[in-house]
């Protein structure tokens, strides 16, 4: 889409199958942990949105052979470790990309500049900074740790690591760090965090322990791990699932099915929540691929109710609040979502663009610290106005959102930077059209 924006509308009913995207936090990792291992890794359904694209130019930077077969099917020959890269290393908009390669980075004797554009500069990359200079890498950079920094690895000590705050990428960069620290590391989680770094590090030949004391997580990476190429098929984002699926609740007369999506536990607290809200969503086929739980989800239009989300649940579905958010929006009641400020260290401060994008759209919508409270239509008594202009603030996610509220709005919804959608679901405008809706550039 052009910079001048794209708009959606109301329209009939949606219906059709589609096959969601492939999931992009295993689509970093399999570029990452391929560049990492020696010899061959094949994957197949990557994510071909720019953040994973931005990963794969750092495997290049790093000495790593990346090459793309066609058809989400790629290739990395990987040389055992990373060489010193010989330009800065540019992750685009990619946060998860950008703070799993640091980790790997410091396992190496080697020094590393990181920058990317102006919403990933912006984010402070302390979290993960902190734990990589208590195990021996230095760094200096910007405020906070603002990109562009430079990272200068090798020599790493060991580490036993509480996590301060429920991030699997925190967790991942100090595991990726550990690959090659003197004693290996070991990362407690007060709170779960989605495992797919644990799950993959196994499947390259890694042995990672992992124990449950008193409801704490324990992952341990012993010393001395060598990671082999593997074949990695990557499974249906979720996250991007959320979309469409959505959309099918609340479209009147919609249908819609998405195949394919990954059902891992600690990623499915939307589909848990929409169905405490009284979604019609049903699971079926479901099979394993490649180590993780898949299946079909199918959306029929529901009347929904609003619900107060548990807290502890937000780990399983942060990048999801705000599509949830818009349901809300069409629900009965009031919807109470807390315990989510890591909203507002995303791509954007996301709790702050969701309930400015939905108030612009006719929604009451109620902002605290760390969390947000959305009044719902009443089940349709009063329905959303839409007709607003949303500012995405380069935000892919508040983008999606907002436009599936306008399929199902009294007016029209547009968004003024669409072109950043493709970070993490090239093709979205495409499926939606596909499935029935009225998307236009605006």
């Amino acid at each position: 889409m052009t910079a001048a924006g794209l708009k959606s509308g109301p329209g009939g009913a949606l219906r059709g199958t589609v096959r969601a995207p492939g999931d992009k936090s295993i689509s970093h990792r399999s570029m990452i942990l391929g560049a990492l291992a020696s010899g061959t890794t094949t994957v197949e359904g990557l994510l071909e949105g720019d953040d994973v694209l931005a990963t794969a130019r750092a495997m290049r930077a790093f000495g790593a052979r990346v090459e793309q077969e066609g058809g989400g099917r790629w290739r990395i020959e990987g040389n055992g470790g990373f060489s010193e890269p010989t330009d800065v290393i540019d992750c685009g908009n990619a946060g998860t990309g950008v703070r799993l390669i640091m980790g790997a980075a410091a396992g190496f004797p080697i020094c590393s500049t990181f920058t990317g554009d102006a919403s990933l500069r912006g984010r402070p990359m302390g979290r993960v900074l902190d734990p990589l200079a208590r195990m021996g890498a230095t760094w200096f950079g910007r405020d906070k740790g603002r990109l562009p920094l430079t990272l200068k690895g090798g020599n790493l000590r060991g580490l036993q690591y509480t996590l301060p705050m429920a991030s699997a990428q925190v967790k991942s960069a100090v595991l990726l760090a550990g690959l090659h620290a003197e004693g290996g590391v070991e990362v407690i989680e007060p709170e779960a965090t989605r495992d797919h770094t644990e799950r993959m590090l196994r499947a390259f030949g890694a042995e990672v322990i992992v124990e449950d004391r008193d409801g704490v997580r324990h992952i341990r990476l012993p010393e001395g791990q060598k990671l082999t190429g593997t074949h990695v098929s990557v499974p249906g984002d979720p996250s991007s699932a959320a979309f469409p699926l959505v959309a099918g609740l609340i479209v009147p007369g919609s249908e819609v099915t998405v195949e394919g999506v990954m059902l891992n536990s600690l990623r499915t607290g939307l589909f848990t929540t929409l169905q405490e809200m009284g979604a019609d969503l049903v699971i079926s086929n479901v099979r394993m691929s490649s180590g993780e739980e898949v299946g079909d989800i199918t959306a029929r239009y529901s009347r929904l109710r609003g619900v107060v989300v548990p807290p502890e649940r937000a780990p399983a579905m942060i990048d999801e609040y705000p599509i949830l958010a818009v349901a809300a929006a069409f629900a009965d009641g009031l919807t109470v979502m807390r315990g989510i400020g890591e909203m507002r260290v995303k791509e954007s401060d996301r709790i702050a663009l969701t309930a400015a994008g939905l108030q612009a759209c006719g929604v009451t919508v109620e902002e605290e610290p760390e969390g947000m409270t959305v009044v719902g239509t009443r089940g349709g008594n009063h329905p959303v106005r839409g007709g607003g202009l949303v500012h995405t603030h380069g935000d892919h996610r508040i983008a999606m959102s907002h436009l599936i509220l306008g399929l199902a709005a009294q007016q029209g919804v547009a968004v003024d930077e669409p072109g950043m959608i493709a970070t993490s679901f090239p093709g979205f405008a495409e499926m939606m059209r596909g499935l029935g809706g009225d998307l236009s550039e605006a």
